[in-house]
């Protein structure tokens, strides 16, 4: 029987059956307030070069980041960890799903010498999925905070990391080499997991969230989601109020892009105007940073985003 997977030999990659198969999806015509312009400084070009000459991965390119531009002129790039090819196929997500390659042992000393050369004073660090780990990553990614300090005593360290489901003990293991800043994203709201991250369970993200907290209280925790996918502002207020029963400190909301006609569509484009409403709310319902406008992502203005839950949590907690 013929396999419905669809495999590039050249590179092990797999994409999503869905993904595969289901028509080409009608892509919604971008608003003005969505819109960039591409990269072209030399700030832009040097960064660039720095991590090509590094054999690093970025976030910000496998994930076709709008912020791109403004992020590298700046000198600030988020590094993706555990290879190119995730384990996964969320039907939002532009990097690739396959069979991961092996890990390269001298990643953390290459990431923590590009931080260096870059002088970052806060660097964020991300991974894709790796269900095939015993420990999903996790040992990894200790590795990589340590070599980072080691070089760059300064630089704080902020990790997006994976789920780890079904990966007893990992979680604990990232806490435990205690990153200034733990983010797991939720993505969406729980109604919408079987469509747009069918290999994840939302409850288990909020633990994760729950188990930072508890495990290490000083630690600073974040989660975001994206709309613009059917979710309703019910539903987006629930996430809110089950982020905070989990403790955490700094939510990011950003308008869902389609990377590609083979990923799900676009379901509206939500307004800058509803995006201040949404930052209103929640930062009523405590939580001490909110980023809510179309262009958020995760480590978009990272660090000087860190320096405000610095200051923020001086102000209310003294």
């Amino acid at each position: 029987m013929t396999t419905r997977l669809d495999i590039n030999k050249k590179s092990d990659r797999i994409r999503h059956p869905e993904k595969v198969n289901k028509p080409d999806t009608v892509v919604l015509r971008k608003p003005s307030w969505i819109r960039v312009k591409a990269p072209t400084s030399r700030g832009y070009s040097i960064t660039r070069d720095i991590v090509k000459s590094s054999g690093l991965v970025t976030v910000c390119e496998e994930a076709a980041c709008p912020n791109i531009g403004e992020c590298w002129e700046k000198s600030h790039a988020t590094f993706m960890i555990l290879g190119e090819i995730c384990t996964r196929a969320c039907a939002f997500c532009n990097v690739s799903t396959g069979l991961p390659n092996e890990i390269d042992n001298q990643e953390p000393i290459k990431i923590a010498e590009a931080v260096k050369k870059m002088g970052l004073n806060h660097v964020v660090i991300t991974s894709v999925d790796r269900d095939d780990l015993s420990d999903g990553g996790a040992e990894h990614f200790v590795k990589v905070i340590s070599a980072i300090r080691e070089m760059s005593s300064e630089t704080t360290v902020e990790i997006l990391t994976p789920d780890f489901l079904r990966k007893k003990g990992a979680i604990e293991t990232v806490i435990d080499a205690k990153p200034d800043v733990f983010n797991h994203n939720l993505e969406t709201v729980p109604r919408l997991y079987l469509k747009i991250r069918p290999g994840a369970r939302y409850y288990h993200s909020l633990r994760l969230l729950d188990k930072v907290k508890q495990r290490d209280p000083n630690q600073f925790t974040k989660s975001g989601i994206m709309v613009g996918l059917g979710e309703t502002k019910e539903e987006v207020m629930q996430v809110m109020d089950d982020m905070r029963s989990a403790g955490v400190d700094f939510l990011t909301i950003g308008q869902y892009l389609q990377p590609t006609r083979k990923h799900v569509a676009v379901d509206r484009f939500v307004t800058p105007e509803e995006f201040k409403s949404y930052e209103i709310i929640a930062k009523a319902k405590g939580f001490l940073l909110v980023s809510a406008t179309p262009l958020t992502r995760s480590s978009y203005h990272a660090d000087s985003d860190f320096k405000a839950l610095q200051s923020n949590r001086k102000k209310r907690y003294g």
